[in-house]
């Protein structure tokens, strides 16, 4: 028995597992690093929306004008507003400061996240802030100049899929001719 004793605290003295970690202190935690996204100059400088993220920005602006409609509808019992009053909500949607937004790394692909968008990963770091918030408002006011009040009022109030494929999806959006990306945790769920 001695021998064997004798034997175990050599082994442990040499392993490196002596017996701190068997009185009972807990193990070391794994440390974990997650980057920051690496932005190119364009991304980082330019006042315009990147065309990589144009998709992700477009359904973004889709959902803050779907959410602001219909709050506003809301206040007036779901009836239908007057053009005044959905101008004035649209401009709102447009004006508002955007700093909820900002984009992360996916699997190598960078992506806008934020309210309306795909749930991302749970370890991924978000860059928030700096041109994000300018380069969204001036989309979502290019958006309801080229499509005009009324049309985008209209697909509000045919539905979220009839707004974001006017301004998403048509022949000149920005999401034209790509497949509708699921939301990640979703997928996992189905799989197990």
């Amino acid at each position: 028995m001695r021998a064997a004793l004798a034997a175990w605290l050599v082994l442990s003295l040499l392993g490196g597992t002596g017996a701190e970690d068997t009185c009972g202190d807990p193990p070391a935690a794994a440390s974990r690093s997650v980057p920051a996204p690496q932005l190119s100059p364009e991304e980082r400088l330019s006042p315009h929306m990147p065309e990589s993220l144009r998709c992700d920005a477009c359904h973004a602006i889709a959902f803050q004008i779907e959410e602001q409609l219909r709050k506003a509808e809301g206040k007036v019992g779901k009836k239908a507003l007057k053009e005044s009053d959905y101008i004035e909500v649209l401009e709102r949607s447009c004006s508002q400061d955007w700093e909820s937004y900002g984009v992360l790394e996916l699997d190598g692909e960078k992506r806008l996240s934020g309210p309306g968008l795909p749930s991302q990963q749970p370890l991924s770091v978000l860059v928030s802030g700096g041109p994000w918030p300018g380069r969204l408002s001036k989309l979502c006011h290019g958006y309801v100049g080229e499509r005009g009040e009324a049309q985008i009022y209209g697909a509000h109030r045919r539905g979220p899929a009839a707004l974001r494929q006017l301004l998403c999806h048509g022949d000149k959006g920005p999401c034209a001719g790509r497949k509708e990306r699921p939301d990640p945790r979703k997928a996992l769920q189905n799989e197990l």
